[in-house]
């Protein structure tokens, strides 16, 4: 029985190892998840290229998808024919301020309407929600005039000012704080906490994943934002690099090499915030779909 047992085991070790059947299902999902992620890099990649060729090239027909000649200096011209780094300091300072008063006030009024009681909540919430569904362009003309008023047109200030509320913030934290348990509070109320107390010790901090999936909604938004800069300002000097960019279009011919290279050199920093804060992206937005 034991030579037989050797001589089994002999043959099978001859065989080599013991190959797995092939899962067709995830070799089918890898693939179908492949093909999406180069329809998606594709034009990434067709900006990279293109932004080293010459603009009688980029316009060649058919199109050509490597430059015969790489060419650097479209990367300098880009940033020499417009203000190119005091608009970067300009959306610079847009995102951080926006972000940072938005994750202030839309958290304190998102709790407001979650947990606190008070007249009106109801009808406060619901013209809030009528606010959402309003196109922006609505609000172009008053908030203008209203800027006009106040001596903030072509000023960076008048670029962020209208930043500084978001419906959509208020909302979405609103749907974090009522998923959070009610006993928490009940239990720091017992111990004497005041509102005020529960909301920063407590609240808060729970709300992380919140914060940060409106935090990177709200800067990706202002680093992109097109329209309003274009309409409350006419210095080059103060606007954000989207709107800068815009003014690269010619009336008979636009130098889509200079575009595309200082489109790539404005998308650097959100591609490192995203490859930076990618976990907590995706846990915010799939608590806040599990929760709201």
């Amino acid at each position: 029985m034991s030579s037989l047992t050797t001589q089994e085991s002999h043959t099978i070790s001859s065989r080599g190892p013991v190959r797995k059947p092939i899962n067709w299902e995830s070799l089918a999902v890898h693939v179908v998840l492949i093909a999406g992620a180069t329809v998606m890099l594709f034009p990434f990649i067709w900006q990279f290229l293109t932004s080293f060729k010459t603009t009688s090239e980029s316009l060649s027909v058919p199109a050509t998808l490597f430059p015969s000649e790489w060419r650097l200096d479209n990367y300098i011209s880009a940033t020499t024919l417009i203000p190119f780094f005091d608009q970067l300091l300009v959306s610079t300072i847009s995102v951080l301020s926006r972000t940072a008063v938005v994750l202030i006030l839309c958290s304190a009024a998102g709790y407001a309407f979650a947990r606190l009681r008070f007249p009106g909540r109801n009808i406060l919430f619901f013209a809030l929600l009528g606010i959402m569904m309003v196109p922006r362009e609505l609000y172009l003309l008053p908030q203008t005039e209203i800027l006009g008023s106040l001596g903030l047109l072509n000023t960076v200030t008048g670029l962020v000012l209208p930043g500084f509320i978001s419906a959509f913030g208020v909302f979405l934290m609103r749907q974090f704080f009522l998923s959070l348990p009610a006993s928490l509070e009940e239990a720091a109320r017992i111990d004497g906490a005041g509102p005020f107390r529960i909301f920063f010790a407590i609240m808060l901090p729970l709300a992380k994943p919140g914060l940060i999936a409106l935090a990177i909604f709200t800067s990706i938004y202002s680093w992109n934002e097109l329209l309003w800069p274009l309409i409350v300002n006419s210095d080059p000097e103060k606007l954000n690099l989207a709107a800068g960019l815009s003014t690269f279009g010619g009336e008979f011919i636009t130098p889509y090499p200079l575009l595309m290279a200082g489109s790539f050199l404005a998308q650097l920093p959100l591609i490192v915030l995203f490859l930076f804060m990618q976990k907590q992206f995706i846990e915010g937005i799939a608590f806040s779909g599990a929760k709201s």
